[in-house]
């Protein structure tokens, strides 16, 4: 369980860029095989997922406790997601990078540096793909949990626009239209076309 401290305003939060710089030093996990950043638990996560040229990029509302080499049971299931549907690696994302087990602990007004730093993340696994993007739209009804994710997903697709990605759900969208979270799908779901925008002006 991780109940956020303080608000991420409260912290020093490292950038992106700073935190890239430093991952892989810390001798935990294998940096050949593992992208973590920040590279040690902290109150926010801007990326956790494997290394490739053919990524799966899934997109979930916040981080919780997951690292290299300790999965969760939502990202056991992204892994094998991802190797069903032919992808090399996959990359965890977050339309928000606070940590909280519990999204109701979320803070309830938009950090926008760290937003800002979560873009600059998401702008770096775009560029990891060989070929177009793959999105993974999986974030499930929680992403009614605060008014602010929707601008960050809109964030998001005019970013992923810019390089051409391709946005995906697996499984049964919601009555509300929200795509399905990986958290008990099958592991040979499929990956079905999803128009994200159209989707945040119809269901956000």
């Amino acid at each position: 369980m991780h109940i956020p401290s303080s608000a991420t305003t409260e912290l020093a939060l490292l950038s992106f860029d700073e935190a890239l710089s430093r991952s892989g030093r810390s001798g935990a996990y294998d940096p050949e095989k593992w992208l973590y950043v920040p590279d040690f638990y902290t109150e926010y996560r801007y990326i956790l997922g494997t290394r490739g040229t053919h990524p799966l990029i899934c997109i979930g509302v916040n981080p919780s406790t997951a690292a290299p080499d300790d999965l969760d049971n939502t990202l056991k299931s992204v892994r094998r997601i991802a190797d069903h549907n032919g992808f090399d690696s996959f990359i965890m994302f977050n339309v928000y990078a606070q940590r909280a087990t519990r999204p109701q602990d979320m803070e309830k007004t938009r950090n926008n540096a760290l937003h800002r730093e979560n873009m600059a993340a998401f702008e770096y696994v775009l560029r990891m793909s060989d070929g177009a993007p793959a999105v993974w739209a999986a974030w499930g009804n929680i992403i009614e949990m605060r008014k602010y994710l929707k601008d960050c997903v809109l964030d998001m697709i005019d970013i992923g626009s810019r390089y051409g990605a391709r946005w995906y759900t697996a499984g049964k969208r919601s009555a509300k239209g929200h795509p399905h979270h990986p958290l008990y799908l099958r592991k040979d779901s499929p990956l079905d076309p999803f128009d994200a925008r159209e989707y945040c002006m119809e269901c956000l």
